[in-house]
């Protein structure tokens, strides 16, 4: 037991968070606030990217509006979530209810870059950076996978945005993920997602005649594109993580709608996003108990072994 409790607090131990006990209180009170406010700016552009991108329309075209009547949203009106509040979910112009998604959204990038700031902010530049990364990287798995719950579609050039961010994370941080850790990365998940793809679509043509793919190129591909980013090492459980969500929920749909087929790829987000946070530590730490020290060194040699 107290190996298990010394266990999860070992997965605390990212970088942002010993970097906190520099920290004053005030910076911390001042700090998180202001996080958050950028948040829900953000958050509120991504409803602008959710709702549109499917549609093959403009982001920055035309000015936000009314999905009902049309009518252009006024400045004051576009305050995020708080605008919502004050016109109590309605349209200024015609009345009808705003979702209640929109403030959802807006306070779940915002409370996420909270989270962010805790465990990858602090003073250190390169701990800034990561944390800037971190922030983006949360705002396109939000994109992705509340597109994917939409429309069962993703779309690759998020995806590909993602694996661009491996670029700035390996020259401008202080992280010790490798060139070589990233592609094995990008190859340990996506490959099997692939053969797996491919093998119960070729399953499912013989039995019913349909040609649909076991896992769908998307969540391949941002497998692939996260890999990149993230490294092997915080891979591993998010993908383990991302499958257990995907099991879970969708046996909870089916249950309740009587429909087998569901979006994967919101819980491979959730995955991706939680293996961020804590699966290089969550990796090291399983290595770490599984072999000792020495036997861990050859593990890591026979698996990387290009």
């Amino acid at each position: 037991m107290y190996q298990m409790i010394q266990g999860t607090a070992m997965l605390a131990a990212q970088t942002g968070w010993r970097e906190w006990k520099s920290m004053d209180a005030l910076f911390f009170l001042i700090a998180l606030p202001i996080v958050f406010l950028y948040g829900i700016c953000i958050g509120s552009f991504l409803n602008v990217v959710i709702i549109r991108l499917p549609r093959g329309e403009s982001l920055i075209k035309r000015s936000s509006h009314c999905m009902t009547c049309g009518a252009k949203i006024r400045i004051r009106d576009l305050v995020p979530v708080f605008s919502w509040l004050f016109l109590r979910g309605q349209c200024h112009s015609c009345g009808e209810k705003i979702s209640v998604r929109y403030p959802i959204g807006e306070t779940l990038n915002g409370v996420l870059y909270v989270i962010n700031f805790i465990v990858f902010g602090g003073i250190n530049p390169g701990c800034f950076v990561n944390f800037l990364l971190m922030c983006i990287f949360t705002s396109l798995l939000v994109c992705i996978g509340w597109i994917d719950w939409d429309t069962f579609d993703m779309y690759d050039i998020l995806s590909i945005l993602i694996a661009l961010l491996a670029i700035p994370s390996h020259f401008l941080t202080e992280n010790n993920i490798s060139v070589k850790d990233r592609l094995i990365g990008a190859a340990c998940i996506s490959i099997p997602f692939l053969l797996i793809g491919e093998l119960v679509g070729v399953y499912i043509k013989k039995k019913t005649g349909e040609k649909v793919r076991g896992i769908e190129l998307g969540d391949t591909i941002l497998m692939a594109c996260a890999g990149l980013y993230l490294g092997w090492r915080a891979m591993l459980p998010a993908a383990f993580i991302g499958i257990l969500l995907a099991a879970i929920f969708g046996l909870i749909i089916k249950r309740i709608t009587g429909e087998s087929k569901f979006a994967f790829g919101p819980y491979l987000c959730m995955g991706l996003w939680i293996g961020a946070m804590f699966g290089e530590e969550l990796t090291n730490w399983y290595l770490n108990r599984m072999f000792p020290p020495e036997e861990t060194v050859s593990f890591y040699s026979s698996l990387i072994w290009f």
